[in-house]
């Protein structure tokens, strides 16, 4: 388009819409620290940028140059370029410190970032005891630790946790070294009631955090170690870098078909923890005292001299928190069954906020061999609740219709008449066969 003299200036409506309708080049929202730029040490320009400075200036006019429109269209095509008009803008080989001199501050600042500092390294032994059903967790040092606090130090201690399993049951800490990057611990933190089944299916999460008193504890790192790993009664050393928790699997990065399955999957996976859910470990300690005979009956107490079954409630591990304060207040209650008399229920007492409590009570029933066979022990934990009922954690039921370790447990403690056999139970949340009231 030319204009001459003595004529005024006609747009025609497709210029119009091609030159003032056209938005220009789309700039980032300001967020709050550009109000507060820190210059690069490089740059040559001595006054902040005000956000609110525009950012293309208009070129000025002169005989024989651009018309206003041709001019305001270059403008718009030299500010998508990052480029300004000539008249105090912006040209080809200019330099670009003063429009970029803000976003070379954030460049530089966020050049430090989690992913590029080291978190540090962690030494730990792990011994698994078979007879005693315990894992030994030896926390020795840490070295190189992230730091965490405002004197370049930090607070650091360990959580660990077995996955998958509830972290307020399961979780053991050690105790706060203060203001160190290589702490030393040396602290032994053991786990009760793990079976040969958790060491092959169990993970061990080895966190290292930092205790701050006024705020929240801060996360440095952590290290997993598959417990299968582990050899039964040999101490196995690890020398572990810290690493970020892996990232959760995000929805949106599945196609419809897969996220369709997946949540497919998952209901079901949820269907199944719920009527199987586990809620802890139960010690159990079965013998079968045969009737006393001869002067054997005179040291017996009388309630045994005619022979019975005896039930020994040990102890219970990394139970289901039931109250608001993430513990319990759990007891054990015995029944032979079938009980048409209501007289087989035995309790122990209540042990006030804890997840592994220590029982060591015994229970005697007094019964005939030939009628046992035919009985089922049933021994549930429950929280105690103060003015309403009592919450369930869960059960287990030893008999001749039972399956997996508590029939083992069943049959070993009938064949094995006067001996006393120990083993662990897993707790779920619900009895087959059986209709819980307290």
């Amino acid at each position: 388009m030319t204009v001459r003299k003595g004529k005024s200036l006609a747009v025609s409506i497709q210029e119009h819409m091609a030159i003032d309708v056209c938005p220009g080049p789309i700039r980032p929202i300001r967020q709050i620290s550009a109000y507060f730029p820190r210059l690069s040490p490089t740059s040559s320009v001595s006054e902040p940028l005000s956000p609110t400075r525009s950012a293309v200036v208009p070129a000025a006019t002169s005989p024989g140059t651009l018309s206003p429109v041709a001019g305001a269209a270059e403008e718009r095509v030299a500010g998508a370029k990052g480029l300004l008009l000539p008249g105090g803008a912006w040209g080809g080989g200019a330099s670009l410190s003063a429009m970029n001199s803000m976003d070379t501050s954030v460049e530089i600042d966020s050049g430090d970032s989690d992913d590029s500092t080291s978190l540090g390294t962690l030494e730990f032994d792990l011994l698994y005891e078979r007879a005693t059903s315990s894992l030994h967790c030896t926390m020795l040092r840490a070295k190189g630790l992230k730091p965490m606090d405002f004197n370049g130090l930090a607070d650091p201690y360990v959580k660990l946790h077995l996955l998958p399993g509830a972290c307020k049951a399961n979780k053991l800490k050690t105790k706060i070294v203060r203001n160190t990057l290589n702490p030393v611990w040396n602290e032994t933190l053991t786990y009760c009631g793990i079976t040969e089944e958790d060491m092959y299916r169990k993970t061990l999460r080895v966190s290292v955090c930092d205790e701050d008193r006024l705020t929240h504890n801060e996360f440095i790192g952590e290290s997993r170690v598959a417990l299968r790993r582990v050899k039964p009664d040999l101490n196995k050393h690890f020398k572990l870098c810290l690493e970020h928790p892996p990232p959760l699997p995000s929805p949106t990065a599945m196609s419809s078909a897969l996220r369709g399955i997946s949540l497919y999957l998952r209901e079901w996976e949820n269907d199944q923890q719920r009527s199987l859910e586990e809620r802890g470990r139960l010690l159990l300690c079965l013998q079968f005292l045969p009737p006393a005979s001869g002067g054997d009956a005179e040291q017996q107490p009388k309630e045994r001299v005619k022979g019975g079954l005896s039930v020994g409630v040990k102890r219970c591990a990394h139970l289901a928190a039931m109250d608001v304060n993430g513990f319990s207040d759990p007891y054990v209650k015995t029944y032979l069954k079938p009980d048409l008399q209501k007289k087989s229920k035995h309790k122990t007492s209540v042990i006030k906020k804890t997840l592994n409590p220590e029982f060591n009570e015994e229970f005697f029933y007094e019964i005939s061999f030939s009628d046992l066979t035919s009985k089922t022990l049933e021994v549930t934990v429950w929280d105690y609740d103060l003015g309403k009922s009592n919450d369930f954690i869960g059960g287990v039921s030893l008999g001749c219709h039972s399956q997996g370790d508590s029939l083992q447990h069943w049959v070993d403690c009938l064949k094995n008449k006067g001996t006393k056999v120990e083993r662990w139970h897993t707790l779920t949340n619900q009895l087959p066969g059986s209709t819980l009231q307290d």
